[in-house]
């Protein structure tokens, strides 16, 4: 088991390093095609749930920066929801890592309800996240037929 894990997180840095360097000789991020003409197998949505400052860092935010960056998906939306809401409105590092995030062309959206609670939603929009009430709109995402991952 240790074994595997040292791997995946050796694999998922130096994917990393990797898309930096893409990023840095080009200057500039890929672009993603009309997200309506996309099939819904190439559509990921990553649920990220957790207050667990690490899983955000080496887990979210790696896979999440690296898969929009490679080109893994044509379409990806990470979804903001509960505790992960609170530790991002709290967080520079992670606030800077988000920012990165939606540069390079992935959609972010957050769970108003959760938000709301934590009284966070503003700090969220200022981030440039899209907060609304997300229940029916991740429901269609999964009728849909759209990849889901959660953390």
């Amino acid at each position: 088991m240790k074994i595997k894990t040292i791997v995946c997180i050796a694999f998922v840095i130096g994917t990393m390093f990797s898309a930096a360097q893409v990023v840095a000789q080009s200057g500039t991020f890929p672009q993603t095609a009309d997200p309506a003409s996309i099939p819904a197998n190439e559509k990921l949505v990553v649920v990220w749930t957790s207050g667990d400052r690490d899983v955000a860092l080496k887990m979210v935010f790696m896979y999440t920066y690296n898969a929009q960056n490679r080109g893994w998906w044509d379409d990806i939306t990470l979804v903001v929801w509960g505790p992960s809401a609170k530790l991002l409105s709290e967080d520079e590092e992670l606030q800077g890592y988000m920012k990165r995030i939606i540069e390079s062309g992935v959609t972010v959206k957050a769970c108003k309800g959760c938000s709301d609670q934590y009284g966070v939603s503003d700090t969220l929009e200022e981030l440039g996240i899209t907060v609304l009430y997300i229940g029916k709109e991740l429901t269609h995402y999964i009728k849909e037929g759209r990849e889901l991952l959660t953390f």
